[in-house]
Parts: structure tokens; C-alpha cells; sequence
């Protein structure tokens, strides 16, 4: 791979204009196709095969003049202080604004509060439904706008109005504040790591060349695959964060192989050979873990992860392919300018600055603490994960409400108003649906489950059940007692499931609880289901990979259990943030409750692939070194001089870039957010800069051994280019090639 990859790169840097005419073409042709797309609507969380989808289909068919994940607006008022909403001036009010819905467009029916008795018990607040014909993904901004100006016909007769439901859920869109925070600071890491604006410009350049292409491509397929705003932003934050960092990995490879005394052409093949072959495999393993997400069973999570994949895909093509086009473009200028003088002085070839002669880089330092001490290291390094990691026995999952909005917004009011005027539980209704096709008494077998559900501990209300025109279908509404998210919520559905089977058993009929509460649940408990499958196969994929590349055991195992720490660790994050709310108010959550559902097989998917760029980046030199007769000691040192310091701006940009998405209103992407964020960090910074050199101080050779049978049957990567020597001739290194100390006091 790695001969196939050098002649990728010579040819892409001596064919830069072309190189780069393709990309800008597809760039054009990718932002034509998504400024003449339709614009993309979110879509219902669904998962096929649970109870509350099964209901949810059910209803379609049995109520097809209805829409049972259609959109609902639920209106609530208030009356000023000291009035009831019930006054005559009031409740005037209250019917002229419905009353200009009514027949609205896409408006398929409202309700009565005064007719319905939806009017809290001392009548100060009241509520009313507004269904539509359409979902919320197909409502129209003219019905929206419609259900706006209405509020404010109210407001101005002196009530306050706040409209919840799902009629109003807007799609998130990138370009905030945070985001541009992010990026300046990724930038400025690439300025200081570098030393060189040109170097820098490059890399920030190509990954924005990648993302604004996989960017338009999924803003051109939205609605035709019915791609969310959520997928657009994870393939932007992940496209902005490993582009960067791919980027940066070849550009500091060819300033090495420059300062080798290596031509230009010779430098670009050489860097896509060596650092090119570990971003082909840390991409690689990116995208598997990404496209896995597709076995969940969740659509919008398969979604999700087909959209990441791409963008890394493409960040991979950019780096094999653009990235050395624009290193021919940039030549030696790419070289910090105290190298580049220093080589007009010199013989011509690239020489240390002389200021940093003599002084060992910071890399190397730490590598020699960390040989001294293995044993204090990886214990505090260890203990101090171990330590983040136990909030993590207490995650709970569960997906975002109007509870978890800004108390800014309309919907977080509604629900607020709602629960101070009829109780926590009246914002998660629970549906129950009763398929009497099979009954022999049909009314007595709807009348017979009422009772049983009124029967239930943590019941608020059952209203009395609706019949469908047929009369073979049944629906109640039952109110909890307590909040959407609440445990005892989630206790409460398993309760009434279970009581209604004895139901089932008597009168032939199918009982099955629904409701957006309900579908929360099941999602959430499928998702429980779904983690520990999903972590061993990633983990065994890891172990498989790095014993493919790196030929050892151990170092593929240790590679696995690193990964798990920084997981826990980022897991312990979340709870403390997200459930705890431990330094919440510096981020803007508002509210706590239940960590995403979504998020943890989400983060493992991302920061696996995260992680072995790092592990394969870090040890790839490492390994190079051993095999061509270092000591273990001295390959580790050998690896941090080299890697250590790209790898460590590699992970600044990353947290960087994952970080500013932290300041969107969005709790899927903040939380997001928080969470790789906090996984790079750790798995940067504490498995991969002192955990691993600790432990491989504490093998020795043994690290790098395989037994002969694996060798013999494991296929030869060969990752760290060493095939390139055998068929390229070595740039010729004399006296006076010796590497540069760059800044950073690498060398």
C-alpha cells in the first residue's frame, strides 16, 4: 500500500493544476446540486419492531383519516394575575383565536378548552390541540406562521401564550458563534505547531475544500434520502476535525522528508507513502465503525453514521490527493521561514534554527520521564480515568423533550406552564391502543382495559376509549403522574404493559402502549440493548486492525483497553455534565435529565476511529524505529521526537472543532459535543502520551512480539512504509541533514 500511496503523491504534486481543477470542479458541482435542492425537514425518531412503532403503524391503518405521527400544536393560556382564564373577556379571546385556525391551511381540526375541560382546576391556565393533516416534517412555514400570529391575536387581549408540540421544531444550523471560536483556535494550533502561515493556510484550506463538498452533497440528497440537519452538522463537525488533522499529518511528514535533503517531488511521494498509508487506515477504521451504526436498527442513527462516513471519506481522498497539489503549489515555503534562511546560508539544504540547537523537544523529555517512571505514570494515569469514569455506572438514557430546551423558547414555557397547571405527567401522555379485530365483545374489551390502566400505581387520569369507524380499534389517553424523563415514567410503561396481558389473554384483543413518551423509552432500552454488542465488535475490529499493522498481541490489546478507558471517561463526563449538572451553566444547559440515548454508541463509533489515528500516528514510528534495530526504550523516544508533537496539536484541533459545537441550542449536538470532546482529550492526552509509553516501557520487546503462525498468516500492511525503501531510494543524509528543531522544540 505504501508504494501504491508514493506514487499517488508524485503524481498528484506533479500534476497539481489538474489535481486541483477536479476538486474546485466538484466542489461547483456540489454546490450547484444543494443551491437547486429542496430544502431538508427533520423527521420522527422512529425504530421498527418496537411496541410503540407497531401501535404508531397500527393507527395509520386503522385511523386512516388521521395521521398518528402527524404534527400537533398544543396552545396554552394564561390568564393575567388575579383573572381566570374562564372570564368572559377571556375565554372571548381564547375561541377568536382558535377560531382563525380553524380551517387554516394544513389545520385538521382544534379543540375547545371550555368544551374539552382542558382548564386547570383553579383557572388560570387552559390548553388546546391543534392537529394537522401533514407530519412536522411536511408542515408548510405558512401553517407555522398562521399558529404564531395567532398567539400574538391573544397576547395582545392580555394572555400569555406559549405554543408546545412538535408544529414549531426547527432544524439546527451551523455557523455560530462557537464554531468559529473553534475553528480560529484550530487554526492558531496550526500556526504554532507549524511555524509556517503558508503550512497552516494549507491544511485549514484543503479540510474546508472537503467539508463544503461532502456538506453540499448532503444538503442535495436531503429530502430525496431524507437526510436531518443532525446528519449535516456530525458530517461537518467530523469532516472540519479529521481533515485538519489529516491534513496536518502529511504536511509535517514532508517537512520532515524536505529537511532529510529530500527534492520537493520526492518528499510529497514519500509523505502520502508513510503518513498517507496511517490516514488511510485511520480512516479506514473511522468510517466501518460509522457505517456499523446502520445495524442498530434506528434509521436516523444509520443516517447519521452513513453521512460522518462520508465526510471522513472524502477528508481521506482530499489528504491522498489535494493535500500534496497544494505542497506542490507551497514547495519549500512550506518550511518555517528561520529553516528556509538557514539553508540560503548554508549548503542549501534545510537546516536546524539556530536558536533551538542543542535543546531536546518537549517529546522527548516527557518520553524519557515516562521510561524512569512506568509504574507511577500508568498508575496515575490509570486511577485518575478510572476515577472520571464512575459516574458512567450511573448513565441514564433518554432522548430530549421541550423540558430540555431554553427556558428562551416557547416549547420549554408550554411544557412549564403545562406542568404547573395539570402536573408533571400531562406532558408525556401515553397512548394505548386496543386491536379488538380478534374480540368477541369489542366494547366490553376497550372498557375492560380503562380499568385495568386506571388500576395502575402512577396514573394520573385515563380518558374514556375512542372507537374507530369499523369499531375493531380502541384508543385512551393515560396521563403519568410524573415527568416524560423521569425513571418513574419508564417503571410506569412496563407496569401497564404488563397488567393489560391478562386483558389480552381474556378477551382475544392485542393491547400495545404508544405515545411519543413510549417510543422514547423503547428507543432508549433498545439502545442499552444495542451497546455492549456494539462495543465488543468494535473492539474486537481493534485488535484485529492493530495486530494487522502494527504485527503484535499486546500492542493491539493494549491499544483496545486504553480506548475503553477514554470511553468511561468521556461517559463519566456526560452524566456529571448532562444528568448531575456539574458545570452545566458554563455550557447553557438548562435543564438536567437522561444523557441522549443516541450518544454513547454514537461516541464509541467516533472516537474508536479517533483513537487509532492517534495509536497508529504515535507507535507507527515507534515500530519503524524497533525494526530497524532501536531498543524498545529508544523507540519510544524515537516515536514522541517525531510524532508526539503533531499528534499533540493533531488533538488540540480536534477538541477544538468538537468543542464549538457545544454552543448550539441543539441538545443532540451539544451533547455530542461535550462528549467527543472529552473522549480526544482523554485518549490523546492520557492514554496515548503516558499510558501507552508506560506500559511499552514496561514490556519491552515483548510488545512487539507475534507468534510465527499469525505472521505467517496476517496480511503485511506495511504502514509504516517500509516497503518504499526497497523500491525508492533513501533522500542521501550526510552531516548536515540533520533534523530541524521546529517550534515546539520538536526535532
Amino acid at each position: 500500500m505504501a508504494t501504491l500511496l508514493y506514487r499517488i503523491g508524485r503524481w498528484a504534486f506533479r500534476r497539481r493544476r489538474l489535481v486541483l481543477c477536479l476538486w474546485l470542479g466538484a466542489l461547483v458541482l456540489a454546490g450547484v446540486a444543494a443551491a437547486t435542492a429542496p430544502a431538508g425537514q427533520e423527521e420522527d425518531l422512529s425504530m421498527p419492531g418496537t411496541e410503540s412503532q407497531k401501535a404508531f403503524d397500527l393507527l395509520d391503518e386503522r385511523f386512516p383519516q388521521s395521521n398518528s405521527q402527524g404534527a400537533e400544536a398544543r396552545m396554552v393560556f394564561q390568564a393575567p394575575d388575579g383573572q381566570r382564564v374562564t372570564a368572559r373577556e377571556n375565554r372571548a379571546a381564547v375561541r377568536d383565536t382558535l377560531g382563525s385556525l380553524n380551517g387554516g391551511d394544513q389545520v385538521a381540526s382544534t379543540t375547545d378548552p371550555y368544551e374539552t375541560g382542558a382548564v386547570s382546576e383553579d383557572g388560570t391556565i387552559a390548553y388546546a390541540t391543534i392537529t394537522y393533516t401533514a407530519g412536522a416534517v411536511d408542515l408548510t412555514e405558512p401553517a407555522k406562521n398562521a399558529l404564531r400570529h395567532a398567539a400574538n391575536h391573544a397576547r395582545d387581549a392580555g394572555l400569555t401564550v406559549e405554543i408546545g408540540g412538535s408544529a414549531l421544531d426547527s432544524q439546527e444550523e451551523p455557523g455560530g458563534t462557537t464554531e468559529i471560536i473553534g475553528v480560529a483556535v484550530a487554526a492558531v494550533v496550526l500556526v504554532l505547531a507549524l511555524g509556517s502561515l503558508v503550512a497552516a493556510g494549507l491544511s485549514l484550506l484543503t479540510a474546508f475544500a472537503g467539508v463544503a463538498i461532502a456538506f453540499s452533497l448532503i444538503s442535495a440528497l436531503a429530502v430525496r434520502l431524507g437526510l436531518t440537519s443532525t446528519v449535516a452538522i456530525l458530517a461537518l463537525m467530523l469532516g472540519l476535525a479529521v481533515g485538519i488533522d489529516y491534513a496536518l499529518f502529511i504536511t509535517s511528514r514532508f517537512r520532515d522528508e524536505l529537511v532529510q535533503g529530500g527534492e520537493p517531488e520526492e518528499a510529497a511521494g514519500r509523505a502520502v507513502g508513510t503518513a498517507g498509508s496511517a490516514v488511510v487506515f485511520a480512516g479506514a477504521t473511522v468510517f466501518i465503525a460509522l457505517v456499523g451504526l446502520g445495524v442498530v436498527g434506528i434509521p436516523e442513527l444509520t443516517k447519521m453514521g452513513l453521512g460522518g462516513a462520508g465526510a471522513v471519506a472524502l477528508a481521506v481522498l482530499v489528504a491522498l490527493t489535494l493535500v500534496p497539489a497544494m505542497l506542490g503549489f507551497a514547495g519549500r515555503r512550506i518550511l518555517p521561514r528561520a529553516v528556509r534562511k538557514a539553508a540560503r546560508r548554508g549548503s542549501g539544504r534545510p537546516q536546524p534554527a539556530p536558536a533551538a540547537s542543542g535543546r531536546l523537544g518537549l517529546g522527548t523529555r516527557w518520553a524519557r520521564f515516562v521510561l524512569r517512571r512506568p509504574v507511577t505514570v500508568l498508575l496515575v494515569a490509570g486511577l485518575g480515568l478510572g476515577a472520571v469514569a464512575l459516574p458512567a455506572l450511573h448513565l441514564e438514557l433518554g432522548l430530549p423533550g421541550d423540558e430540555s430546551k431554553s427556558v428562551q423558547t416557547t416549547e420549554r414555557r408550554a411544557y412549564d406552564l403545562l406542568s404547573e397547571g395539570f402536573g408533571p405527567g400531562f406532558n408525556g401522555p401515553l397512548t394505548v391502543v386496543v386491536d379488538m379485530a380478534e374480540s368477541a365483545d369489542t366494547g366490553a374489551a376497550a372498557n375492560l382495559v380503562a380499568e385495568t390502566v386506571r388500576g395502575v400505581d402512577g396514573v394520573a387520569s385515563v380518558g374514556d376509549p375512542v372507537l374507530n369507524p369499523a369499531g375493531d380499534t380502541a384508543v385512551l389517553t393515560a396521563v403519568p403522574e410524573t415527568a416524560p424523563s423521569s425513571g418513574e415514567t419508564k417503571d410506569l410503561v412496563h407496569a401497564i404493559r404488563g397488567a393489560v396481558s391478562a386483558v389480552e389473554a381474556e378477551t382475544g384483543s392485542g393491547v400495545l402502549v404508544t405515545g411519543t413518551t413510549a417510543m422514547n423509552i423503547d428507543i432508549s432500552e433498545a439502545m442499552s440493548d444495542a451497546l455492549l454488542p456494539y462495543l465488543t465488535v468494535v473492539i474486537g475490529l481493534a485488535v484485529l486492525l492493530l495486530m494487522v499493522v502494527f504485527r503484535s498481541v499486546l500492542v493491539p490489546v493494549k491499544a483496545a483497553l486504553g480506548f475503553l478507558l477514554s470511553v468511561g471517561a468521556a461517559f463519566g463526563v456526560l452524566v456529571a455534565v448532562f444528568q448531575w449538572g456539574w458545570a452545566a451553566d458554563l455550557i447553557g444547559t438548562e435543564q438536567t435529565g437522561p444523557v441522549m440515548s443516541l450518544m454513547p454508541i454514537l461516541i464509541i463509533g467516533i472516537v474508536f476511529g479517533l483513537a487509532m489515528d492517534y495509536e497508529v500516528f504515535l507507535l507507527s514510528r515507534m515500530r519503524e524505529d524497533y525494526v530497524h534495530g532501536a531498543s524498545p526504550g529508544e523507540a519510544v523516544v524515537h516515536g514522541f521526537r517525531h510524532s508526539g508533537r503533531v499528534v499533540a496539536a493533531a488533538a488540540i484541533i480536534m477538541i477544538s472543532v468538537f468543542a464549538g459545537f457545544i454552543g448550539m441550542s441543539s441538545p443532540t449536538i451539544q451533547t455530542m459535543g461535550v462528549g467527543l470532546a472529552a473522549a480526544v482529550a482523554f485518549d490523546a492526552f492520557v492514554v496515548r502520551m503516558a499510558i501507552v509509553p508506560a506500559v511499552l516501557a514496561l514490556l519491552g520487546r515483548r510488545a512487539w512480539w507475534l507468534p510465527p503462525i499469525l505472521n505467517r498468516v496476517l496480511p503485511n500492511v506495511d504502514i509504516e512504509g517500509e516497503g518504499l525503501s526497497r523500491h525508492v531510494p533513501a533522500p542521501a543524509a550526510g552531516p548536515d541533514a540533520a533534523v530541524p528543531l521546529l517550534p515546539g522544540g520538536g526535532r
